[in-house]
């Protein structure tokens, strides 16, 4: 591990400007992710600035919808009766995600940041990583690449995003709340990340010393329904293969609006319209469900070792759809 700095911040504004002013300086708060990344020499920061001691640990929930501080640790948030009444997907999300040791300890803000599990990302040992090393090369495209993308990925990087979190918020058209050198903005979480193009080494609209200060979630449409499914090698800390976050809105037995996003086969979140134009006013039937999960697949770009989550995502949609219309 490469020495670093450490300071703790007296304010948002403070923290901010600090970190802005210096590239190399970072934030911490759970540190879940960030210590691996250190420990890997994935990361080396100069200067770390914890924000533990920042007031974004509110969860609110209101008429307006949900406001989830930037710093409340996931486990709360799962276990908020409020959310799990108001916001059934995002308690599902959360409990499917990590374990409830690292649960207890990761935050909202910083789930949304952590970075891709690719191996080839995390190994140091390979040169050609150009996410890590831009310009280098991608490894996984002619490597093993079971685990990853096969939505929104370029001859740069095929890395899948790995939060769970992300992809019910996606479904739910959340936004996050940012604080920066020039004030507070809010971006709508499906613009908040960005595909790898040809610069995979930035992951989001974030700009330098920026910092997310909540999560705002709207409040649910009359009668909607919402689900989160993830599929994985093994029930316990494992990142998804596939997952599926479907929001389902009825009226008299047809469709009135339907929002849903799939991970574990994006380079980010991914919202599948396609799927949702072809459930809008349609009846609720087995066939229905089945066609519309189908459109799932387009755009998608599967390697040697992935092709399979073509079918897999396709049934997961088709499955969280059956038993939220159920």
């Amino acid at each position: 591990m490469v020495p670093f700095a450490y300071a703790a911040a007296a304010s948002a504004p403070a923290a901010i400007r600090h970190v802005a002013q210096r590239r190399d300086a970072e934030f911490i708060a759970g540190g879940t992710d960030m210590l691996q990344l250190l420990q890997d020499g994935v990361r080396s920061p100069s200067e770390l600035i914890d924000i533990n001691r920042l007031p974004m640990t509110a969860i609110e929930v209101g008429p307006n919808g949900a406001r989830l501080g930037a710093l409340a640790r996931m486990a709360d948030v799962a276990d908020d009766p409020r959310i799990r009444a108001e916001f059934p997907m995002v308690a599902e999300a959360l409990l499917a995600s990590a374990s409830p040791q690292v649960r207890n300890m990761a935050t909202i803000g910083g789930n949304l940041l952590q970075r891709t599990r690719c191996g080839y990302f995390r190994d140091t040992g390979v040169a050609a990583c150009n996410k890590r090393r831009p310009g280098s090369g991608c490894s996984a495209i002619l490597g093993f690449n079971r685990l990853h993308a096969v939505l929104g990925g370029s001859d740069y990087c095929i890395a899948t995003h790995p939060s769970d979190l992300a992809v019910a918020l996606a479904a739910l058209d959340a936004a996050v709340e940012v604080q920066g050198s020039d004030g507070v903005r809010t971006v709508p979480i499906n613009e908040f990340y960005l595909v790898p193009g040809d610069t995979p080494e930035r992951e989001s609209v974030l700009r330098p010393g920026d910092l997310i200060t909540a999560i705002l979630v709207p409040p649910p449409g009359m009668g909607e329904r919402s689900h989160y499914l993830k599929l994985r090698d093994r029930a316990s800390f494992e990142f998804a293969l596939v997952s599926a976050a479907v929001a389902i809105a009825l009226d008299d037995g047809r469709i009135r609006v339907a929002r849903i996003a799939v991970g574990g086969v994006g380079t980010k979140p991914w919202r599948l319209p396609n799927v949702e134009a072809a459930l809008a006013g349609a009846a609720v039937t087995p066939t229905v469900l089945t066609a519309a999960a189908a459109h799932a697949a387009e755009g998608a770009r599967p390697f040697r070792d992935n092709a399979f989550k073509i079918a897999l995502m396709q049934r997961a949609v088709a499955r969280a759809l059956a038993t939220v219309t159920a």
